[in-house]
């Protein structure tokens, strides 16, 4: 770390060295079970991982400019991946616990907002103290300028942020419901709220199935998920047609 010159080396240093982070890495690559990554998504998590330039410099869509570490796409407004990352993630959390038998119910309206919008899910049956658990996914881009100042100096310090953020936003939700703020970095970093949520449905998976290997298969189909729509929001960053329609070159991809 104090070899580091860079905030942005540094936030993505302690990112991935935390908890659950290359979960990835130690999954199976089996496509039935959401667990593979082709050739460009596998160059793509490994470069970021790594630091390393990954794309040859170019123009993102948006007019930005982008770096040959390609990091303008993680937090590109004008990426079409952050709707399907989020509903994504959602409806493998939504599969997980309907695996433990336990019946939920996503994106029910009207549990707690008047404008028609609503949280990811909500459990029918009680979870803990006689309270059915709702939760809401959101996920942060670790090296975002905005984050950066607190990522560089505390592992996870965005997935917090963002985590804090949202139970303070449903916090009259205590009332009658325990709520699980879901928080991700798109380098793997995890909120504490959203480990103890997953880690107890995880031993609630286990004993349904009796299978003690089922913890391990849901960290590894999250931390996948995220690195497939992290090079999605990479690859978004290439045009291949100017607004006249002419083809334009397409920069290369560096092999590592």
């Amino acid at each position: 770390m104090k070899t580091l010159t860079s905030t942005v080396d540094q936030a993505r240093l302690l990112a991935v060295t935390s908890p659950h982070t290359g979960d990835w890495l130690h999954a199976l690559p089996l496509s039935e079970c959401g667990l593979r990554l082709d050739g460009k998504a596998t160059h793509i998590a490994v470069g970021l991982r790594l630091g390393a330039n990954i794309c040859e410099p170019h123009q993102c869509p948006c007019g930005a400019s982008v770096d040959a570490k390609g990091l303008q796409g993680l937090s590109c407004k004008g990426g079409t991946s952050r709707s399907a990352r989020h509903h994504a993630l959602n409806d493998l959390l939504w599969r997980a616990l309907s695996k433990a038998d336990i019946p939920t119910v996503k994106e029910q309206s009207g549990l707690l907002r008047t404008d028609g919008k609503h949280l990811d899910g909500v459990t029918q049956l009680p979870w803990r103290n006689e309270k059915c658990v709702t939760w809401d996914v959101t996920v942060i881009d670790t090296l975002a300028s905005s984050y950066v100042p607190t990522t560089c100096q505390i592992p996870g310090a965005a997935a917090e942020t963002a985590a804090d953020r949202k139970t303070s936003k449903y916090a009259i939700l205590s009332q009658s419901y325990l709520f699980a703020p879901v928080a991700v970095q798109i380098m793997g970093a995890i909120n504490e709220a959203r480990m103890n949520f997953l880690g107890d449905f995880e031993r609630r998976i286990t004993k349904h199935t009796d299978d003690h290997r089922e913890s391990a298969f849901l960290s590894q189909r999250i931390s996948t998920l995220i690195q497939r729509f992290n090079a999605v929001a990479v690859l978004g960053t290439f045009a291949p047609h100017n607004p006249r329609g002419r083809r334009l070159a397409v920069p290369e991809f560096f092999i590592f």
